[in-house]
């Protein structure tokens, strides 16, 4: 198992300690033992999980979304199943997954039943690969964020309020008030096959592959996690006040993007580089870590990670991942499932009108 330390405002050693004790009791009933591969830091205990993957056959990782970043690269494409105690500042994977969230002994509890039954989901990851950096590459399993969703990941981070949500919150608030149009040029590859390439001016870009960020704001409510493909989000236009309060008010419900302000297409792999117009993007982010500058190529690596989960929530991820789902709520919100764009639908209408 890894730690991290930091985790929730420091609180991240204690509950550590706490996780590997119950590991062990459970150890000693089901008979495995138990390796403490924490290292000083992110890169650290990932090459140490990574040198010692012969010793293991399970990896559980404590802390919150950079921590399941971490385990999801050191297992990448193993079928060595990761764990996660999701203690964290958003959780945000955690949350799309229906795992425990800040109840240690309900998520080792969840853990150990997992491993002794067997019992277990393959998901997608994102893979970010810097082509300027001798393609470095690096798994992650929630959002890249390019624009103004880094900007307000990187305020939530140093941001001293309790709760990772309402850090989250109150970061929108501030970042809204001096927002940007950041420049990138984009060549993607849409899941029909299908490539263009175009300029985009636009305060938010993400690259997502699960649902959630900062603590549980659905960015991208269409996500699946094993449909091998990606979803990009972005601000269409600059948006009013009255769309930022409407955006406001569903990102929670899952409801964002059936609103004008927002563009949406399902991808299998997207380049974004500089645009020579727009302001300068800043330092990208993936699951609440800093992962880099542009250039970038994402891409969905499909069921890369085997992640462990109670026989319940391998029950009702089967049942909710159906595609006859995921087109109803593209539907819902009045959008192309094809084209991404939204279409006139007497419900959409409804709704942007409050009917």
């Amino acid at each position: 198992m890894i730690g991290n330390p930091v985790a929730n405002n420091g609180k991240g050693s204690k509950v550590y300690s706490q996780v590997f004790d119950l590991l062990v009791e459970g150890g000693k009933v089901h008979g495995f033992d138990v390796i403490d591969l924490t290292g000083s830091s992110f890169d650290d205990s990932l090459a140490k999980a990574r040198e010692a993957a012969p010793s293991y056959d399970y990896l559980v990782v404590v802390g919150g979304d950079g921590m399941m970043m971490l385990g999801a690269n050191a297992v990448r494409s193993s079928g060595k199943p990761l764990g996660i105690v999701a203690v964290g500042s958003g959780n945000d994977f955690a949350r799309g997954l229906k795992l425990p969230v800040n109840r240690v002994q309900t998520a080792v509890e969840g853990i150990i039943g997992a491993i002794v039954r067997g019992s277990h989901i393959d998901v997608d990851m994102g893979c970010v690969t810097w082509p300027d950096d001798g393609g470095r590459d690096r798994l992650y399993s929630g959002m890249l964020s390019c624009g103004l969703d880094a900007s307000i990941n990187d305020r939530a981070n140093h941001s001293r309020l309790p709760g990772g949500s309402l850090r989250y919150f109150v970061a929108v608030l501030i970042e809204l008030t001096h927002i940007k149009r950041y420049g990138y040029h984009v060549a993607l590859t849409r899941a029909d096959g299908t490539i263009e390439e175009r300029d985009m001016m636009t305060p938010l870009l993400t690259v997502a592959n699960s649902r959630h960020i900062g603590g549980g704001i659905e960015v991208s409510p269409y996500s699946c996690l094993d449909d091998g493909l990606l979803d990009v989000v972005w601000m269409a236009h600059m948006p009013s006040l009255r769309e930022a309060v409407r955006a406001l008010r569903h990102a929670y419900d899952g409801r964002l993007l059936a609103a004008e302000l927002f563009g949406w297409e399902r991808v299998r792999d997207i380049e974004i580089t500089r645009a020579q117009d727009g302001d300068e993007p800043p330092v990208l982010m993936a699951d609440g870590e800093y992962v880099g500058q542009l250039p970038v190529k994402v891409r969905a690596c499909k069921q890369a990670v085997r992640v462990l989960v109670p026989p319940a929530v391998a029950d009702w991820y089967r049942s909710e991942r159906s595609e006859s789902r995921l087109l109803a709520t593209v539907e819902r919100d009045g959008r192309d499932p094809l084209t991404g764009g939204l279409v006139a639908t007497p419900r959409r209408w409804r709704s942007l009108f409050g009917m």
